[in-house]
């Protein structure tokens, strides 16, 4: 008499335990997609790619992005040298809802809108390889790049020694209003100062361009002839400008006047190791590693400090053959 119920219970666990089952793989595959994090979306606003210098640093936010494209996606901009198409860069980026920027500013003081504009939306932003006017940990996170006003410092250290602090120098400056050209200016004045038998005869900016620094050098030489034994240029670039300048007015560059640069390109070794450059002071623009290694502390809620300082070599004939393959 009881063992069609004992059948009806049987089936009825069996059921039951099934049911769970289910239950149990379904909230299994529920809890691994809650645990899938979303991509945290970066923006990275650069000035321009006309540059080597700036390709390479393109490059390689762009690489190391690729090799955290588990957590992180990127989108980038390029404000093609206007200050004012970068603030609108920054804005856009903005709009496209992105939850970080780096921001490559082309000018100090004309970025302060696309600063506040991330601010009242509590984006943050991380300043790669040149400053903008603000406070780090208000306007912006923290500022990852090189010591300009050391960079300046260091080149005029070694013209003294080179020279035995007698030298007229011409100066090469970078872009009017940016933070480097005005640091790496100020470093390099403030050592020259204080030696009476150097002296900067002609200062003339060349936007950190080869070619604007080709002409500029070619009317220096027609105004000043050949009473500068020294350039200073603020990048390799312009350095190159020069050299070709002075090639065209029937100078020896690397000897009738030494030539100084800074950023340590590949083309700028290799000039050193024909003789038609004489030393540069390294810059790198490889900033993907540093720059997302940093954004994952501050995601992960590590303390960031207001200021990363990259540290810089300088190359000259000692050893530009060693380092010229590791150049970009």
């Amino acid at each position: 008499m009881n063992q069609p119920n004992n059948k009806w219970q049987h089936r009825t666990a069996t059921i039951l335990l099934v049911v769970f089952a289910l239950g149990v793989l379904m909230g299994v595959s529920l809890a691994g997609c809650a645990a899938k994090k979303p991509k945290t979306v970066v923006g990275f606003s650069q000035m321009e790619n006309d540059s080597p210098w700036r390709i390479t640093e393109t490059n390689s936010i762009k690489q190391e992005a690729a090799k955290r494209a588990d957590r992180f996606e990127l989108i980038v901009t390029d404000a093609q040298g206007q200050a004012s198409k970068q603030v609108a860069d920054v804005k856009d980026l903005i709009a496209r809802g992105v939850n970080a920027i780096f921001l490559a500013p082309r000018e100090y003081d004309a970025l302060a809108p696309a600063l506040q504009a991330a601010k009242e939306v509590k984006i943050p932003v991380f300043l790669i390889d040149r400053l903008a006017a603000g406070k780090a940990g208000e306007d912006y996170v923290t500022f990852l790049g090189s010591d300009f006003v050391a960079q300046g410092a260091n080149a005029a250290r070694w013209l003294v020694a080179e020279t035995g602090a007698k030298a007229n120098i011409v100066e090469l400056t970078g872009t009017p209003g940016s933070s480097v050209a005005r640091d790496r200016s100020q470093g390099f004045n403030e050592q020259v100062k204080t030696r009476p038998n150097m002296k900067v005869i002609a200062s003339e900016t060349a936007d950190f361009s080869r070619e604007k620094a080709q002409q500029v050098m070619a009317d220096i030489i027609k105004s000043k002839g050949k009473q500068f034994n020294a350039i200073y240029a603020h990048n390799d670039q312009m350095a190159l400008g020069a050299i070709e300048a002075l090639k065209a007015a029937g100078m020896q560059p690397g000897k009738d006047a030494l030539i100084i640069a800074i950023d340590g390109e590949r083309a700028a070794l290799e000039a050193i190791i024909r003789g038609e450059m004489n030393a540069t002071i390294e810059s790198s623009p490889r900033f993907g590693p540093l720059a997302f290694d940093t954004l994952e502390r501050y995601l992960n809620k590590i303390r960031v400090p207001a200021k990363i300082t990259v540290e810089d070599r300088l190359y000259d004939k000692n050893n530009a053959k060693e380092y010229v393959d590791e150049a970009y």
